[in-house]
Formats: structure tokens, C-alpha cells, sequence
């Protein structure tokens, strides 16, 4: 089957590198040029651990191509996919959806053949309503069909996410395009993934549903965090305690500086947003997104109390930048708050992530970046773990000690154990342990 991906980001360039692994013929489209031109040369756009693999050996395959021209990438294709962003509108949150209404747009005067239109990216209820109004007022006589078709692809783990599903949502009106998503999805049929068909409204909202009840997740541990280093208590064994309910679950409760990335911030909001347009509040989402921004600073202010309450004249040392581990995505990054706490405090900031720097440098222009975790924590007074990458999980104390002008430790992540830490010589505090 020929598989058109308009949209070669995060999102397009896993998909249409798994699909082609499959051994669908794909072709992954972007406006971007200079995007193209990289992908061309083997360079990959984002950090994504065994994309560029999977993409070399499926363009050496002759199944995956790439191309800025959509009016002869989609020529024969039985399925489009629009994966383009979908960002926070500025001023409002809602989901920006002009670059979805672009696709739609060109996609109305370009199909020449019977086409299923495919919504991978996340877009608010209501959303493939438009993109089929949109076609269908061009007067094309060719029969289409639009299908929501949402991801779940965690950064960091998004290719065997992708051919490992939890669940593959499709939501379509149409039976002939259930059964083209059928033949898109055939090789995962075979190994037995959970498919659910659904009307297209509900596939759209239940990509939101799933990421504000994991956001939510997360800030409920969060609070709890909160709760056990004032009565004595530790959050982790809470969570396990709390995890072992089979209604419950132990995945997402692990406390730390609060979510961030390109999914839960904008996700949250923007169904905020929706559910504000349609009459219908989502008062505990609402407290979610509160909850979470405030805690970014708060952690803050937690390597600031570690530093005795006053940061001014004071170099703290940041391991990870990253919102999460193997990945370069900084987008709501928990350590953006945190630096900018830091920085009003009057602290000196030196950081270092194993992919991320590039990325945090133009969001942090007042930090020092260094090329490793001991250039990072020379001559500080205090290190705050923001980020848990496998680099950090295995730290030689005895030489952090050496380095540092004070051995002071903040473990936002929870990853070493107090005792050891401590009978190192550290002063140490974590999240929601005593």
C-alpha cells in the first residue's frame, strides 16, 4: 500500500518510518526544505533512539522516500496522513489548527483517487469535521473519507511504541475506510494489538481524555510528595503501596519537578479549551494545569532552600535539561522554571545534558553549558538531578565531592537512595523522603 505522511516531525517521521518497515511504500512530505534536504542526507531532524537506523535501512529498502512536492507525493496514495503540529495558540490556549486547515486545504485540489485523509495529529473534537468541510466545499468529485487515526508514541521509546501498541485508535464513519486502516494496520493485526474502531469524535477525545488522566497521574503523586515530607512519610513506597491496586496501576506515579514536553502542556490546555467551548468544564483538568506550573518554580525554590535560603553569589550545578530522558525536546521542560528560580535568586547556573543543550541554549541565554557532569559540578555549591538519564545513575561521589565547593545534593528525580548519599558526606534531599 502507497502511505503519504504530510508532515515529517516527531510524530510523521516515526510513523512513516515504521510503516515503511512494515513494508508499505510511504513517502514523508514537509513544507521545510532545508528539513528534506538533511532527511536526504541521513541527518535526523530530532533525537529519537533507532530512527536513523530504521530510516536508512528502510530508504536503502526503496520503501521510504521524501519530498517537499504534496501534489505528486500523494499521486496513488490510498491513505494521507496530515501529522503536522498542532501547537498552543498564543493568547488562548486552543489548539492552533492552521496548519491542519493548510493540509486540508491542499490536500481538496491534490487527490486524484479515492483517499482515506487521516488525522495524526492531535487535534480537538470536532477537528475532522472541519478538514472533511474543507475538502468537500472544493468540489472535488473524488471520493475521500476523513479518518482520526491519534497517536500515543512516547518520546524516548516511540518506535516500539509504534510496533508495540498498547492500542491503535481509529475512528471512522465510512466502512470502505475502515477497511483501508485495516490494511494499513494489518502487519499489527497479525501480532494481535488492540484495534478499536470508534465514531471519529470519540477516537479525537480520547487522545485528550488519555493524556490529562496521565497528567493527572502525575500531579496527584506530586502532591502526595508534598504531603510525605511534612508528616515523615516516602512517596515511593505511597506509590508502590498505592500501584499494587490493579484499579490503579503503578505506571506514571513517580514523583518529581511536574510533567512537561510537547503533549501533556498543550494536551491539557487545549482540552480546557474545548471543553470551555462546548459548555461542559473539566474542573479537576483545571487544577491539574494549575498544580503543575506551580510546581516547576517550586522546585526551584526547593535547590535554593538546600543551599540554606539564600541562592545570590552561589553556583548551582543542573544534570539534565531535557523534560525527560533520551530525548532532545525541551518544550515545557520542568528545568526552564527551574533555572529561571535560580536565576532570580541570584545563582549562577552551569548545566549539562547529554542531548539537550543545543536546544536549551537559546531558551536559557543567562546558564553556562558544559561538555560533562564533573565540568558541571566543578567549583559548585550545590547539584540538582533534573533530568534522569542513564548518565546520572551511577555518579562517582567520592569525585563530585572532590569538585564541588559544597557537597549538596538535590535529587528531583528520586534516583539515589538518602543513606547512600548521605554516608557519602552529601547533603541530600529528594522528593517527598526525609
Amino acid at each position: 500500500m502507497k502511505i503519504a505522511m504530510v508532515g515529517s516531525g516527531y510524530v510523521g517521521l516515526v510513523s512513516g518510518a515504521c510503516f515503511a518497515d512494515f513494508g508499505h511504500d510511504v513517502v514523508c512530505i514537509d513544507k521545510d526544505e532545508s528539513k528534506i534536504a538533511r532527511l536526504l542526507d541521513g541527518v535526523m531532524p530530532i533525537y529519537e533512539p533507532g530512527l536513523a537506523e530504521l530510516v536508512a535501512a528502510n530508504v536503502k529498502a526503496g520503501r521510504l522516500s521524501f519530498s517537499t512536492d504534496l501534489a505528486s507525493a500523494i499521486q496513488d496514495a490510498q491513505a494521507v496522513f496530515i501529522a503536522v503540529g498542532t501547537p498552543s495558540r498564543r493568547g488562548d490556549g486552543h489548539a492552533d489548527l492552521s496548519y491542519v486547515r493548510a493540509v486540508a486545504q491542499e490536500l481538496a485540489t491534490n487527490i486524484k483517487t479515492p483517499t482515506v485523509v487521516v488525522t495524526k495529529s492531535t487535534v480537538p473534537v470536532g477537528t475532522g469535521d472541519e478538514v472533511e468541510r474543507i475538502i468537500r466545499e472544493s468540489g472535488t468529485q473524488v471520493q475521500f473519507a476523513v479518518v482520526s487515526n491519534p497517536e500515543f508514541l512516547r518520546e524516548g521509546a516511540a518506535i516500539g511504541d509504534f510496533k508495540r501498541p498498547d492500542r491503535i485508535v481509529i475512528g471512522a464513519e465510512e466502512d470502505w475506510a475502515r477497511g483501508v486502516m485495516k490494511e494499513v494496520y494489518r502487519p499489527l493485526f497479525l501480532n494481535r494489538a488492540p484495534i478499536l474502531f470508534t465514531s471519529r469524535r470519540s477516537s479525537e477525545l480520547i487522545k485528550y481524555a488519555a493524556n490529562a488522566f496521565l497528567a493527572t497521574k502525575i500531579t496527584f503523586i506530586n502532591e502526595m510528595a508534598d504531603l510525605c515530607e511534612k508528616v515523615g512519610g516516602d512517596v515511593q513506597d505511597v506509590a508502590r503501596g498505592i500501584g499494587l491496586d490493579g484499579r490503579i496501576g503503578g505506571k506514571f506515579l513517580h514523583a518529581g519537578p511536574g510533567y512537561g514536553g510537547s503533549c501533556f502542556p498543550k494536551d491539557t490546555l487545549a482540552l480546557l479549551k474545548t471543553a470551555e467551548d462546548f459548555g461542559s468544564p473539566v474542573r479537576l483538568v483545571e487544577a491539574v494545569v494549575k498544580v503543575n506550573d506551580s510546581r516547576k518554580r517550586a522546585m526551584g525554590r526547593k535547590v535554593i532552600e538546600a543551599l540554606g535560603g539564600d541562592a545570590r553569589g552561589k553556583r548551582v550545578a543542573l544534570l539534565g535539561l531535557t523534560f525527560k530522558p533520551n530525548t532532545d525536546d525541551m518544550r515545557d521542560a520542568p528545568s526552564i522554571a527551574i533555572v529561571q528560580t535560580l536565576l532570580d535568586g541570584g545563582a549562577e547556573v552551569v548545566a549539562y545534558d547529554p542531548e539537550g543543550m543545543d536546544a536549551a541554549a537559546a531558551m536559557m541565554p543567562g546558564i553556562r553549558m558544559v561538555g560533562n557532569t564533573y565540568e558541571a559540578v566543578d567549583g559548585a555549591d550545590a547539584v540538582a538531578l533534573v533530568t534522569e538519564w542513564d548518565a546520572f545513575r551511577a555518579l562517582d561521589f567520592n569525585k563530585l565531592k572532590s569538585l564541588m565547593n559544597a557537597p549538596v545534593m538535590v535529587d528531583l528525580r528520586n534516583v539515589y537512595d538518602p543513606a547512600e548519599v548521605r554516608a557519602a558526606g552529601f547533603a541530600y534531599s529528594s522528593v517527598g523522603r526525609v
